[in-house]
């Protein structure tokens, strides 16, 4: 603590804050910080805050800066990068660059009369700096073997690199605000950190933080240092690396995905790499067999939750507690299985990651030994692996949020430059409606660690897609920078092609960036046409039925028996379900085209519709411009799994192997639509959670993939945890308590073989991978759709296929008179496939009748 109190002194006379005018009497605590700095002569003054009559002044540490009333307010440039700004008063700032950059080291306060407020300074750093700093290398870079750290801290007073027990002066760029330092060779390998001292606004005074690197490349254990470290180094390569071969690149137009969390993949199977990165070079273990076979059938990317450096997990295995309960031994419908693991989820080994600490190192808790640049060799492993097994590799990535902000010890970005990158709301505080400390990315240096970060993982560790998660939280321009980036990669210049890499995301819209109100938003609609996907939720709530968000889980849709087979809940009349249900099969077939928007076809009221023009929850469910603008999917690692909502929605009563093929059928209608799909993985041998709706912290217990079917498929063991699911106990408990429920390896085994082939057919079919809306629109129909199609049957008509999905549990006949004539046959690879049930279906080709078993998607194909 001396030696920190003795930096902080020295960097305070170092640097003195040289103001203008005179130096201020004492002013009232700020309140929030409603002023915003949005550059270099303008703040931004919300109207009604103080009398306007009043001086304007903003308050440094040696004096003010007079502010000057802007008549008419904010610029139109002003308006249009600030739109949620743009009813604020506007004053120029009455100071030289010089004087504001020594400014902003210190604490600000904006004053007119007797209200006194915080500043937000985020706009006016970029204006001053950001211009330089977006040229520089930052983190650990090496020249002929010597290392340079820079790091970016324009506010501080001063960084001293604390490296192995010692304390090495920095170097300040004055143009670009990166203290950098430079040393020999044997720096690599030692821990560092920096000891930046700079004025925190959370903690009211100049405090000297130590902090581990933004740009980290690798750490030492529960990431408490960095490492000097260089990715090219030879050593952290395992054998075959520089030449690896990735399976051949597809279009994400056709991408078929696995969506996977490393520990559910490996926690369970007791093998090699238990838990962690190295399952995944065990080609025997039955997790890789499966994986295997997926892509055999046509499965070509796997998803993996995050694996960047996160704050939620013990990394070392000693530290990492178990549940002290005999978890087998109770009984299914218990409360107490999810009552002792909750005691331990914050210590134990589990965690989704969506709380980032070190955006561009691989976790720790993954790796055999986290204490070091090791778990970077064995991340590369898991990608050798995968490839090995046909198959490319995604990264879900989170930079929408930090794991903390403010001068919490798991905030990393805020305690070097305070306030910046964070995203703040009018009064000053930090945005939390991602869950958690909101980013900036419309930041420049925050968007720039976006950049930098992502085109570090596809260079140095081979990753072929990254799926951002809220990526609506992010600008447009920010997701398409990082297109640009990775598009300027070269297999000559980088060991990549970067084009091949493909990018989705979340484009939700909501929170304080919602509706464009500070950005245009990487959105559903706004992507459409950029060649990055959003996931759609429009046929995904139409198959599951109601929505993630229900009261009543009961709810039912197209896949889970809506009118045709119903359960107990009080859905409404039969009329209002045939409606609804009606309705669901509108949604399911735009889904089907891709999501298009322009997309032109009959609905089933007989009226000529685009895409665009069928509702969902009041937006339209159309709106991809092209195939490959929406993502596909029945389930993903948030709500219940697909196993567990149809548990919810299916009648009781459902035989498991009814069961299996309402499963199958759901996950047809992404398989087989236009477009990405993507699946969680497990979901095609039934996996379950026990009706867990959120299980991010829920442990091993209630998330491994029991690869061995005799084990069962996760489900009756216990009532899920209370924190997210206790409302739907009275629904869950006789469910939990049927055996009837608990899928055996009959259904498993069926369920995943008929899946496989419906990948074959998809990917081998040329027509499901149609490139742009005049070729769906050309190839692809509806011909039954109108007042009198069938509830619960849609059919589909694409080039020389007819899909019927028949979710209804008996036979159904669909005639469509314009093919009498044609001949046509159940598709080989359904035909000669492991489902007797498909081999049923028929065709009569003198009325043209397809002739489908129930609950059953089979496709036919003209010869």
């Amino acid at each position: 603590m001396k030696r920190l109190a003795t930096l902080a002194a020295a960097a305070g006379l170092a640097l003195p804050l040289a103001g203008t005018g005179v130096a201020h009497a004492a002013t009232p605590p700020p309140t929030g910080a409603k002023a915003q700095w949005i550059d270099r002569t303008t703040v931004a003054w919300p109207k009604g805050l103080g009398d306007p009559a009043q001086t304007h002044r903003l308050l440094h540490d040696r004096g003010s800066f007079t502010l000057t009333a802007r008549p008419g307010g904010l610029t139109p440039a002003q308006r249009t990068a600030y739109p949620h700004l743009a009813g604020y008063d506007a004053y120029r700032v009455n100071a030289t660059p010089d004087q504001e950059r020594t400014a902003l080291q210190g604490a600000l306060t904006a004053v007119a009369g007797d209200v006194t407020t915080g500043v937000q300074t985020p706009g006016v750093l970029d204006d001053l700096y950001a211009a330089a700093a977006a040229k520089a290398t930052l983190g650990p870079s090496f020249r002929n073997g010597r290392p340079t750290l820079s790091v970016w801290a324009p506010t501080a007073r001063n960084v001293a690199l604390e490296l192995d027990g010692r304390t090495i002066p920095m170097q300040r760029d004055a143009a670009g605000g990166v203290w950098s330092a430079t040393g020999t060779r044997d720096w690599t390998g030692k821990p560092y950190r920096y000891a930046v001292t700079v004025h925190a606004p959370a903690a009211g005074k100049v405090v000297t933080n130590l902090v581990t690197d933004p740009y980290s490349t690798a750490l030492t254990a529960d990431s408490a240092r960095s490492l000097v470290t260089d990715l090219a180094d030879p050593a952290l390569a395992p054998p075959g690396w520089r030449g690896l071969r990735k399976p051949k690149a597809v279009p994400l137009r056709d991408a078929q995905i696995q969506e996977l969390h490393i520990r559910d993949f490996s926690s369970g199977d007791g093998g090699r790499g238990r838990g962690g990165y190295l399952a995944f070079t065990d080609r025997t273990s039955p997790g890789m067999r499966h994986l295997t076979a997926l892509a055999a059938a046509g499965t070509s990317y796997v998803h993996l939750l995050p694996a960047f450096d996160f704050a939620t997990v013990p990394e070392r295995r000693a530290d990492q507690a178990v549940p002290p309960c005999d978890l087998a031994a109770l009984p299914a419908d218990s409360d107490r299985q999810q009552e002792c693991v909750r005691g331990t989820a914050a210590r134990d080994a589990y965690n989704w990651g969506y709380d980032p600490l070190h955006y561009t190192v691989p976790e720790g808790s993954y790796a055999s030994d986290p204490d070091g640049p090791g778990r970077t060799r064995e991340f590369r492993q898991m990608v050798q692996g995968l490839a090995g097994a046909g198959l490319r590799t995604v990264m879900d990535v989170v930079y929408n949020h930090t794991a903390a902000a403010g001068q919490d010890d798991k905030s990393v970005l805020d305690r070097i430059v305070p306030g910046y990158y964070q995203r703040l709301m009018d009064d000053g505080g930090v945005a939390t409606s991602t869950c958690c400390a909101g980013t900036a990315p419309e930041h420049a240096m925050m968007g720039k660690l976006v950049v930098d970060s992502v085109v570090t993982w596809a260079k140095a560790y081979k990753v072929d897609g990254f799926r951002f998660d809220l990526m609506g939280h992010h600008p447009k321009a920010n997701i398409l920078a990082v297109r640009k980036a990775l598009d300027a990669l070269t297999p000559a210049k980088d060991g990549v092609d970067g084009k091949s890499v493909i990018l989705y995301g979340e484009g939700w819209n909501f929170g304080e960036a919602a509706n464009d109100a500070r950005f245009v938003q990487a959105t559903q609609k706004n992507m459409a046409g950029t060649g990055i996907a959003t996931f759609s939720d429009r046929a995904r709530d139409a198959v599951r039925g109601g929505g993630p968000f229900d009261a009543d889980p009961r709810m039912q849709g197209f896949a889970s028996g809506l009118l045709t087979d119903p359960n107990a809940a009080p859905q409404g009349t039969p009329a209002e379900q045939r409606a609804r249900l009606l309705h669901d099969q509108d949604l399911l077939k735009v889904g089907l085209t891709g999501n298009l928007a322009g997309y032109r076809f009959t609905d089933s009221a007989g009226r000529g519709v685009r895409g665009a023009d069928v509702d969902y929850n009041g937006q339209p469910a159309g709106y991809a411009a092209a195939p490959g603008d929406a993502l596909a999917y029945a389930d993903a690692h948030d709500n219940e799994t697909l196993y567990d909502a149809l548990a919810f929605k299916l009648p009781q009563a459902t035989s498991p192997a009814d069961r299996a093929r309402m499963q199958v059928l759901a996950m047809a209608t992404a398989a087989l639509s236009q477009g990405p799909a993507l699946s969680q993985a497990g979901t095609d041998r039934l996996r379950s959670k026990s009706l867990d709706r959120n299980s991010y912290d829920s442990g091993d217990w209630f998330n491994a993939i029991h690869w061995d079917c005799a084990d069962g498929n996760g489900f009756g063991r216990g009532l899920p945890p209370a924190h997210d699911n206790e409302a739907k106990w009275p629904y869950a408990r006789p469910l939990l308590a049927d055996p009837a429920l608990k899928a055996g390896c009959g259904p498993v085994e069926a369920a995943s073989a008929a899946y496989r082939d419906l990948l074959r057919i998809r990917t081998t079919e040329k027509a499901f991978g149609l490139a742009t809306t005049e070729a769906v629109q050309a190839a692809l129909s509806f011909p039954l759709s109108g007042p009198d199609e069938t509830p619960g049957v849609v059919t589909m008509r694409l080039g020389d296929l007819v899909v019927v999905f028949n979710a209804t549990p008996r036979p159904q006949d669909q005639r469509i008179a314009t093919l009498s004539g044609t001949p046509y046959a159940l598709h080989p690879v359904q035909a000669s496939g492991t489902d007797p049930a498909v081999k049923a279906a028929a065709y009569a080709p003198a009325t043209g009748t397809f002739t489908v078993p129930a609950r059953t998607v089979a496709v036919f194909k003209a010869g």
